[in-house]
């Protein structure tokens, strides 16, 4: 039998055994692998987000509002290890904008990045609207408020059409319960963060008829409504998710209509965006089952594509 026969060779030791010839590797323990540089998962919370919102169409300047968020927050912190005195402003917020502009969506995200930033300890969304906090009779009101938030601590409370709130006058129980979450908005600035959301004209108004919450939302959003053009994207990205495609004749007549109603009804709250884009290409959706379970059709194209007539467009 043959004798193993060895030689070192740059950092490889080749060893004949039985007439084969091997190479192995040279460990040398004082010499080891160098680490991997962190420096790529250094802000890995911020670039999570960043991919997440980049998938979102549009949205420019609430994605820099985020990033500033967040830069805020991390130098805080930073401050803080150096013995600095760190910055303790609230993060709650006011967010405003028509229908299906994507205010729900970024709150969720937001409560992800505040979580991993251990700025929450949960970084859950609570939605809610006027029905959730408004009771039916004096105390109620509070106590439904009061309960809500506790849900919310560690996360995220979206109250969405804040405005109604206060659209009863002074006897109405709304107030109360504008009352009660600007008392635990002070009391608990740091165990949850409190987002009100809606119309931009309603907003404004709510804010008028209570001045002293302006104050207490240090970072108000506008959402804008999409163009046509992002309107399509989110309409082709829905598309895709769901393995179907718009034919030719079916998008042009699409854009038109986009374009139509954009005209009709720039900048009111009559158009609910993303929102009516998904309504229209769920009906339409349908529209094709029943077409192609009439025509008995089956081939994997036409299972795909929505044609012209199956869009199915509102008045």
């Amino acid at each position: 039998m043959d004798q193993p026969i060895t030689m070192k060779n740059n950092g490889q030791i080749n060893v004949i055994l039985n007439g084969q010839k091997k190479k192995l590797k040279v460990v040398n323990p004082s010499s080891p692998e160098p680490v991997p540089k962190r420096s790529h998962v250094k802000h890995a919370a911020l670039k999570e987000i960043e991919d997440e919102m980049n998938a979102l169409v549009g949205m420019d300047e609430i994605k820099r509002v985020v990033k500033e968020v967040y830069a805020w927050i991390y130098i805080n912190k930073k401050r803080e290890e150096q013995g600095l005195k760190p910055g303790k402003q609230a993060l709650h917020m006011m967010f405003k904008g028509n229908p299906g502009t994507g205010k729900t969506t970024v709150a969720r995200l937001l409560g992800k990045l505040f979580f991993q930033m251990n700025v929450l300890s949960k970084g859950h969304l609570i939605e809610a609207e006027r029905a959730d906090l408004v009771g039916e009779y004096i105390g109620h009101t509070a106590q439904k408020t009061r309960d809500l938030i506790k849900k919310a601590l560690g996360g995220i409370l979206f109250i969405d059409e804040a405005y109604s709130l206060a659209r009863g006058g002074e006897k109405d129980f709304g107030k109360e319960a504008i009352d009660t979450l600007v008392k635990h908005m002070e009391d608990k600035q740091h165990d949850f963060v409190l987002i009100l959301a809606g119309y931009s004209k309603e907003m404004n108004h709510f804010l008028s008829l209570n001045p002293g919450l302006y104050s207490r939302f240090p970072l108000v959003v506008d959402f804008p409504d999409y163009t046509v053009d992002q309107l399509m994207d989110i309409a082709s990205r829905m598309l895709v998710e769901r393995e179907y495609v718009f034919s030719k004749e079916a998008e042009w007549k699409f854009r038109d209509h986009l374009y139509s109603i954009k005209q009709d009804s720039p900048g009111t709250s009559s158009f609910s965006n993303g929102r009516y884009v998904r309504n229209i290409i769920e009906k339409s959706i349908r529209a094709q089952a029943m077409r192609l379970l009439l025509s008995e059709s089956e081939e994997r194209e036409e299972l795909m594509t929505i044609k012209n007539q199956d869009l199915i467009l509102k008045d």
